[in-house]
C-alpha cells in the first residue's frame, strides 16, 4: 500500500461548540452528515455508506473539543491512519471552526479534501448553519 499523506483542512462553522461536538462524536449525530449510518460498540465505531463500510476504533476524545478515530484494518488491528474532528473557538471572535486531520494517498489528495468539503457541507445544513 502506498504511504499516505496528512492534510488538514479548516472549516469556519456558525454553531455553538456544545451542538456542534453532539455531532462529531456521537454515532446518531455522525450518521446524519458524515456516514449513511454508523454504529459503536465501546470504543468501535463502524462507518457504513451505500455498500461498503469501514471500522474504526476511538483513538481519543476531549469531551466539547475533538474526537480521534483510528481506521482498523482488514484484520482488525489498528492502522496508522486516523481522522480527527477539532473544534476551534477564536478567542476574541468567538467564531468556531472545525478542523478536520485525515490521510490520503498522493493522487487522491484533492479528491478526499473535497469529499471533506461535501460532508461538510452536509453537517452545515443539519446545523442549520448554511
Amino acid at each position: 500500500m502506498d504511504e499516505k499523506i496528512k492534510y488538514e483542512l479548516e472549516f469556519p462553522i456558525t454553531s455553538s461548540p456544545q451542538l456542534l461536538y453532539q455531532y462529531i462524536s456521537t454515532p446518531s449525530g455522525l450518521s446524519e452528515w458524515f456516514a449513511d449510518n454508523v454504529n459503536s460498540r465501546g470504543e468501535f465505531f463502524t462507518f457504513i455508506w451505500d455498500d461498503s463500510e469501514e471500522k474504526a476504533k476511538l483513538a481519543s476524545k476531549k469531551s466539547g473539543e475533538r474526537i480521534k478515530f483510528r481506521w482498523m484494518d482488514d484484520e482488525g488491528n489498528d492502522s496508522t491512519y486516523y481522522f480527527e474532528l477539532k473544534i476551534a473557538v477564536d478567542d476574541i471572535t468567538k467564531d468556531v471552526s472545525l478542523l478536520v486531520t485525515d490521510f490520503a494517498e498522493e493522487d487522491d489528495v484533492e479528491e478526499a479534501k473535497q469529499l471533506w468539503e461535501n460532508q461538510i457541507s452536509d453537517l452545515k445544513h443539519v446545523l442549520g448553519s448554511v
